[in-house]
């Protein structure tokens, strides 16, 4: 047996890398899950912040992959290490797409989706509120929300923002 294999056998045995799923011990499922967390960090850093804090769908379905993903390196069902490599492309792929999308708006639209008016000159758009199941009622919860007040006459202009949040601009 060489340096490196003598180094390696008990990193393997400790973390169960190889191990069945079924075989993982307490320990080991823990050891993974902090590495697994550690590694998570590291690429919500590398990542863009607004991929946690303003989402749209892009960013969604980004984060409900990666932790589906990565929980796999936890629990034993995928290799620890590939798995963890994996999660660092996927979030170099997801900067590189929003980079895309930061030059052509086309693209941009295409990935995120496009905001869309629900009130337009102070009336309500019918067709988009029905569109995206928003009720009258819906709209006056947000605006007392948003802007603290009571009347939708006092909106010139809504918008069902990318991030799924409705924005409003006083006449």
């Amino acid at each position: 047996m060489n340096l490196w294999q003598q180094l390696w056998t008990p990193v393997r045995i400790f973390l169960g890398l190889g191990a069945a799923p079924e075989t993982l011990t307490f320990l080991q499922i823990s050891i993974r899950g902090i590495i697994v967390f550690i590694s998570t960090l590291i690429m919500v850093r590398m990542s863009a912040r607004r991929s946690l804090a303003r989402r749209n769908v892009f960013d969604s379905i980004f984060l409900v992959i990666l932790a589906s993903v990565l929980a796999r390196a936890v629990n034993g069902s995928s290799d620890l290490l590939p798995t963890i490599g994996g999660g660092f492309v996927m979030v170099g792929f997801h900067r590189f797409l929003a980079w895309v999308a930061y030059y052509s708006h086309g693209f941009g639209n295409l990935i995120k989706g496009a905001d869309e008016p629900l009130i337009h000159n102070g009336e309500l758009v019918r067709r988009q509120l029905r569109c995206n199941h928003i009720t009258r009622h819906d709209l006056e919860e947000d605006l007392r929300l948003a802007l603290h007040a009571e009347d939708l006459a006092a909106v010139k202009d809504a918008r069902l923002e990318r991030s799924g949040a409705i924005s409003f601009i006083r006449k």
